[in-house]
């Protein structure tokens, strides 16, 4: 049982008044001297580390407690109920006992003391998977006519019809106790890849140090090298930063793809032994997602990839550049001082959610009045941005606010996982709580393109709408392309293991330049210099077929915009009833129905092409405004 997304809250109305904050970011990277109103307040969950080992040490007891029902699944919907609820409180309290040290760690992560107490969670957790592998196959050998019956009889059992029919569905990947423990036993032997990537990409690297054309010297690590590409007008500069950076790659090349092929491996033997047909249909069919709407994903937006050549060609133009390579897609086209203090980024973003109702705002309003939120950056605290669940509390968000555009949209991004939270909890029992990241990610596009139409409504200066512009299909290239891009690369690579094929760098290097090539074509120079970059990819090596999931839901809230947005009073009306009802029906169907629903059917093409005709508007309106402030030569 892992710990599940999901929060809830307690209803409370509130006006959705912003009350003042303190000064917009603090001088000061010292946690205590930041205002608390700025900083979430984790006594919602437990108010003191003692409070939290009571609330361990009973976690402990009802897993002891939850194994003394092995055996008895059969005798009855009582006692079964019985067992469910247990289950249940198993897990609610899971999400308190996990999120707390989990929480304070994100605070501060060279907290030792922090992450001894968080990995006796993860003790108990592990603990509790490997004991309780007794229940599903015990469950399976009760028929599911019987277990029909029993939740048709007992008002209690109906929450748990949906999980339980999803284990029959799944039955014939279960294997017998033996084998299931056996697997279970495997967990921390299945992440050795991911911890081994981790440990060369992040802890053991060394970063070259390389001279810009000022004379300055940076170690082109991660976050400077990124810097530079981001913000020098110098190309020079920009070539000797990604050179720098990716050549940590290129000298461990090998090791990386040896990493990687342990990936590929271990999927292979999970798919096998589970008895699925490919890596891919294993790795979808929790979610009950055809295999075809991945292949459809990457088909159709490969054969739409025009716009994002296009896209790149208009940047070729405005910088004036002889040859353009792929750093030079992330500088901005043009210079804009443009700061969003965080006083300001709230009264944005409560405005932009309007379409969805007063009772929508409210929530949000209360989520930055109530400490909900914890926004700027302190020594030790981690890097970007999260919204994280914790049931039977509130949603927390953690920022690290810096006041520029893309912390707005942030801002915005986070606030749409944190009202699907709340929606889902509001409506669902825990056991249908937790939503699915195949549409987890559409509540956060969603409201970024609401908050980008309210500042292009707004924003008269044509830089500035420039900016907004590049922002908005910048994120598409990331969201969209890229993630396809990446999840045509996954696929690739699992298709040679399970053809036999060896797994050598020059195969990675020369499989992704060939995908790189199908989707750029000839808008980038020189893109051999990227035969490496598949090693620069975290979730290639922590999580397979993951990626593909923020591309469909790109593509779902574009469509799902669209319909919010245009058309009649009554047709906009229904849409913004669907999709609220999507945020409100949490993991209680299979994720392409709960879309379906909602108006996005990725069985047709029409979701992918969506996106692809947005990406085309957004474009030509960056044309003839780059046209009109007279920025393109030819």
């Amino acid at each position: 049982m892992a710990p599940q997304k999901l929060t809830s809250i307690m209803s409370m109305p509130m006006s959705t008044h912003l009350q003042p904050v303190g000064a917009d970011r603090p001088a000061t990277r010292v946690r205590g001297e930041i205002a608390d109103e700025l900083k979430w307040d984790l006594g919602h969950i437990y108010p003191d580390w003692k409070s939290w080992e009571e609330g361990l040490n009973e976690l402990k007891q009802l897993v002891e407690s939850f194994l003394s029902y092995e055996g008895t699944l059969a005798e009855g919907p009582e006692h079964f109920l019985e067992v469910n609820e247990l289950s249940t409180r198993i897990g609610i309290l899971l999400f308190k006992v996990h999120q707390y040290p989990s929480l304070m760690s994100a605070e501060d992560t060279r907290n030792n003391d922090v992450q001894a107490r968080f990995e006796k969670v993860r003790i108990v957790l592990a603990r509790f998977d490997q004991d309780a592998a007794w229940y599903t196959p015990e469950l399976l050998r009760v028929p599911l006519a019987t277990l029909r019956g029993w939740i048709d009889q007992v008002k209690g059992l109906e929450p748990y019809r949906f999980g339980i029919e999803e284990t029959f569905r799944l039955q014939q990947h279960v294997l017998d106790e033996a084998g299931e423990r056996l697997l279970a036993l495997a967990t921390q032997l299945k992440r050795v890849p991911s911890q081994s990537y981790a440990m060369l990409a992040d802890a053991d690297v060394e970063f070259p140090t390389v001279e810009l054309s000022t004379g300055e010297k940076i170690v082109a690590s991660h976050s400077s090298a990124m810097q530079v590409i981001q913000t020098s007008r110098v190309q020079a500069d920009r070539e000797a930063a990604f050179k720098g950076w990716n050549s940590t790659f290129v000298r461990h090349t090998n090791t990386y793809a040896s990493i990687y092929n342990g990936v590929l491996q271990r999927d292979w033997f999970m798919t096998q032994a589970r008895r699925y047909g490919s890596s891919l249909e294993a790795a979808l069919d929790e979610n009950n997602i055809p295999t075809a709407v991945v292949e459809n994903l990457i088909r159709t937006a490969r054969d739409g990839s025009q716009p994002l050549r296009r896209y790149h060609q208009l940047r070729r133009a405005a910088l004036g550049l002889d040859r353009y390579r792929y750093f030079d897609g992330y500088v901005p086209l043009v210079e804009v001082d443009w700061k969003i203090p965080y006083s300001e980024a709230r009264p944005l973003v409560l405005g932009s959610v309007e379409i969805f109702g007063a009772s929508y705002q409210e929530t949000v309003a209360r989520a930055f009045s109530e400490r909900w939120i914890d926004v700027y950056e302190n020594e030790g605290k981690r890097s970007g941005a999260f919204s994280s669940g914790v049931y039977g509390v509130h949603p927390y968000m953690m920022l690290n606010y810096t006041q520029t555009l893309a912390d707005a949209f942030t801002l915005a991004h986070e606030m749409g996982h944190t009202l699907h939270t709340v929606l889902s909890f509001e409506r669902q029992h825990y056991a249908t709580s937790s939503y699915t990241i195949f549409v987890a990610e559409v509540a956060s596009m969603a409201n970024e393109a609401l908050l980008l139409d309210l500042l292009l409504e707004r924003e008269k200066d044509p830089a500035r709408r420039i900016s907004l512009l590049q922002y908005a299909i910048d994120d598409i290239c990331a969201g969209f392309y890229r993630q396809t891009m990446f999840a045509d690369f996954e696929l690739r690579a699992h298709c040679l293991v399970e053809a036999g094929e060896p797994i050598t760098a020059d195969r990675l290097c020369q499989l992704y330049l060939e995908v790189l090539r199908d989707f750029f074509g000839e808008s980038l120079d020189d893109q051999e210099w990227y035969d490496h970059t598949w090693a620069h990819v975290p979730h290639f090596f922590a999580s397979p077929f993951y990626v593909f999931q923020y591309a469909t839901s790109k593509a779902a809230s574009s469509l799902i915009h669209r319909a919010i947005t245009s058309g009649d009073d009554a047709s906009r009306t229904g849409a913004v009833e669907r999709y609220l009802e999507l945020l409100s029906s949490g993991g209680n169907d299979h994720p392409t129905e709960q879309l379906r629903r909602a108006g996005v059917d990725f069985s047709t093409p029409e979701p992918i092409q969506a996106q692809v005709d947005e990406t085309v508007t957004l474009v030509t309106r960056l044309e003839d405004e780059l046209r009109a402030l007279g920025l393109l030569k030819r």
